[in-house]
């Protein structure tokens, strides 16, 4: 990862931290993308000297998310982190929910990758991850919209996969449930022994960013922990 441009959208929040501040200990010149305006506390340190944070930016917008990436420069890697969730069973839920989490989930990506295509094939070895969702396998109650949205964005991968083969690779990551402060509040009754820890779902991202993963395209990967 030495000196190579890597974007991370939603690097503010508890997996975007990891794996922005695990790029530049590698030596990638990481650029933060975020909805949110401001920066997490120490994020700008573990970037570094060469860290970029574009906070404020609407991915969902294909316009911002064009300036946002463009304004890198050049890019190498782009590891769509940005998304969302809600459970709502479908009886019971709203529309617009379903509207929200595709918005959130696939346009987010789909605005990064179509920005970030061009200056990803002018690198040579250019990736994409996108982060998928083992539930969109099958959906449990309360998860149709989720599940139906992430589901989106492994079409997406294995779309733009096929598109650009030989030019850029295209994987995603599909974990269960990550272990977040958010999801341990949320479930306080459950094994959070079990869950997938940001550090391990990290790695796996990494790697499909890595020289070391061009043979590797069109993949979705289980990154389940001990679910």
């Amino acid at each position: 990862m030495q000196d190579k441009i890597v974007v991370i959208t939603g690097a503010s929040g508890a997996l975007g931290r990891v794996v922005a501040a695990r790029a530049a200990a590698l030596g990638a010149r990481v650029v933060a993308v975020d909805h949110a305006s401001e920066a997490p506390p120490g994020l700008a340190e573990a970037l570094g000297e060469h860290g970029v944070i574009r906070g404020g930016v609407d991915l969902s917008d294909a316009a911002a998310a064009e300036a946002a990436i463009t304004a890198a420069g050049s890019v190498d890697v782009l590891i769509n982190i940005a998304g969302g969730f809600a459970w709502e069973t479908v009886s019971d839920g709203e529309v617009a929910t379903w509207d929200r989490l595709y918005r959130l989930n696939v346009v987010t990506a789909l605005n990064a990758c179509r920005a970030a295509l061009p200056h990803l094939v002018a690198s040579g070895a250019g990736r994409i991850v996108n982060i998928g969702a083992n539930a969109a396998h099958k959906a449990a109650t309360g998860m149709g919209a989720y599940a139906a949205s992430k589901a989106g964005v492994h079409r997406l991968t294995e779309a733009l996969a096929e598109e650009y083969k030989g030019r850029v690779t295209v994987n995603a990551v599909l974990p269960s449930i990550i272990d977040t402060p958010a999801n341990r509040k949320d479930m306080p009754d459950a094994d959070f022994g079990t869950w997938v820890t940001p550090d391990e779902l990290a790695e796996v991202i990494l790697f499909l960013a890595s020289d070391a993963a061009s043979a590797v395209t069109g993949a979705l990967i289980p990154v389940t922990g001990r679910v």
